[in-house]
């Protein structure tokens, strides 16, 4: 196995990412869509976010081709909820089970701790979903709820799985306003 890099997405990385982001939507359910998006919706995505400030990162394999990819954004629009980001992570195919998500989520939470947010919501589409689980478990997330049947994909029901970390300091000291890490508001 070659070495894998984490670097900033770029937006030269979107063909690439609507790739892993497809396939996902198409036989997954990480995400709750049922058309992929196309590459100008990707941008737009991408954009929206990284000109707030949210990180975006990619793995790389040796040769530069895109593993797979994270990023964090507003958990929820509500001015209130600006300290708190919810984690996406999307693997290529032909990387699961390589620690490709692994070095995604721990690069995450170093971005995200570092930009001073307090807390990080994993929102899991099926709570059957063990690989996404066990990622956030390993990382410290702990499970606090769970939305039951709240999406049909694939002819079924399918449960959402909310886990939560604390960030940082998280809700043991106040923030200071001055220093909030987005541009939500």
């Amino acid at each position: 196995m070659s070495a894998i890099a984490l670097r900033p997405a770029a937006a030269s990385d979107i063909p690439a990412i609507q790739t892993i982001y497809s396939h996902a939507v198409l036989n997954g359910t990480a995400t709750f869509e049922l058309t992929p998006p196309d590459e100008a919706e990707m941008i737009a995505r991408f954009e929206t976010l990284t000109r707030q400030s949210y990180p975006y990162v990619v793995a790389c394999d040796g040769d530069g081709s895109i593993l797979g990819y994270a990023y964090a954004g507003p958990f929820r629009a509500r001015p209130a909820y600006r300290w708190a980001v919810e984690d996406s992570i999307y693997i290529a195919p032909q990387a699961q089970g390589r620690g490709v998500g692994g070095l995604l989520v721990a690069r995450l939470l170093e971005l995200c701790e570092a930009a001073g947010f307090r807390q990080m919501i994993a929102v899991i589409g099926g709570s059957d979903h063990m690989p996404s689980i066990r990622l956030h478990e390993r990382f410290g997330f702990r499970e606090i709820g769970i939305f039951q049947a709240s999406g049909f994909k694939f002819g079924r029901w399918i449960d959402t799985l909310l886990m939560q970390k604390p960030l940082g300091e998280g809700n043991t000291t106040l923030p200071d306003e001055k220093t909030y890490p987005g541009t939500l508001l």
